[in-house]
């Protein structure tokens, strides 16, 4: 069975450390998926507006609360779109997300890009003369955290950020005085970011890892193939994806694996532990061998911006809008 490890965060509210992630899921598969990931004893969901998918994780919520958990023994994560980045958007889109998963609050509610788009025209407005989506420039980081910081507890009990930098952390924390709870980002050994790690720490801010396998959107080989995760799981006795996870836990992360496939739904959740050799060992891969899976300048259609620095971003017209 899981460790069932949890995580505090500065909230004091405690979360699980290995969660069901729901991003890249076809529809029709996350209502099965969630079902049976909190009947095999998962207690911490990672949803999104942009997932489209929230719907069917309300349909199996309806199927699992009750009868098989109370509501408040579920962590809930969901996260606002970048359409919604206005001041005046961010708490209708709360509610929205609410209304899909037929719930009455979210355990914790994050700012899922540190980017806006021009609201009102869909999730991915076309910009009327490129192929790519129409960014809001004008709405700042600071703008929405406020906006954020203004929900009513009964609505969202923690707040956070996700794919967020140093920069733009210090930004909104300058700006306000009030620190995010959790930054959600890209994670695994071949994107430690050990400078946002430390940051964090400082700060107390919990870090959540997605993609924490990789993922082989890029054409690269796949991290669970890579020799020297494939001879620890050996000796482990366990999966590559379980050794992938155990090394974002020995880093203190929460993790959130996707995944609908009823086994490895379950063996996911079979958290192993690492040796300090082993964690190495796992983390040499990344030496000289710097990649970020999810860099939306490479999206189609693009987003003409530059949010992390890499070099796929280099000429990206414009920077992100801290406000601070």
């Amino acid at each position: 069975m899981s460790l069932e490890l949890s995580i505090t965060l500065s909230t004091g509210a405690s979360l699980r450390q290995i969660g069901l992630g729901t991003w890249l899921s076809k529809p029709k598969e996350v209502e099965h998926a969630v079902e049976i990931a909190v009947k095999n004893g998962y207690r911490h969901l990672d949803l999104a507006m942009i997932y489209e998918n929230q719907d069917e994780v309300g349909a199996a919520l309806k199927k699992v609360i009750p009868s098989v958990v109370k509501r408040e023994e579920l962590f809930m994560t969901s996260k606002v779109w970048n359409s919604s980045h206005q001041p005046a958007e961010v708490g209708k889109e709360l509610d929205e997300t609410l209304r899909q998963l037929g719930v009455e609050y979210l355990d914790l509610y994050l700012i899922h890009w540190p980017v806006a788009f021009v609201p009102g025209k869909g999730l991915f407005p076309p910009h009327p003369s490129k192929d790519e989506v129409e960014l809001d420039l004008k709405t700042t980081l600071v703008d929405t955290w406020k906006a954020m910081i203004a929900l009513p507890k009964s609505k969202v009990r923690a707040i956070g950020v996700s794919n967020f930098t140093v920069p733009q952390l210090e930004g909104i924390i300058k700006a306000t005085g009030v620190v995010p709870a959790v930054n959600q980002i890209e994670a695994h050994p071949l994107l430690p970011q050990e400078e946002l790690l430390a940051y964090c720490k400082e700060k107390g801010i919990h870090v959540t890892a997605y993609s924490p396998l990789g993922n082989n959107l890029v054409g690269k080989p796949k991290l669970t193939d890579y020799p020297a995760i494939v001879e620890i799981a050996k000796v482990k006795n366990a999966t590559p994806a379980q050794i992938l996870i155990a090394w974002g836990a020995y880093r203190g992360y929460s993790v959130i694996p996707k995944s609908v496939q009823e086994e490895r739904i379950k063996s996911n959740f079979q958290q192993v532990t690492l040796t300090k050799e082993e964690y190495d060992a796992i983390s040499a891969v990344g030496k000289g061998n710097h990649t970020r899976f999810n860099i939306p300048y490479g999206y189609t259609p693009r987003w003409d911006i530059n949010i992390f620095g890499e070099p796929e971003e280099k000429d990206a017209s414009n920077p992100v809008n801290i406000g601070a």
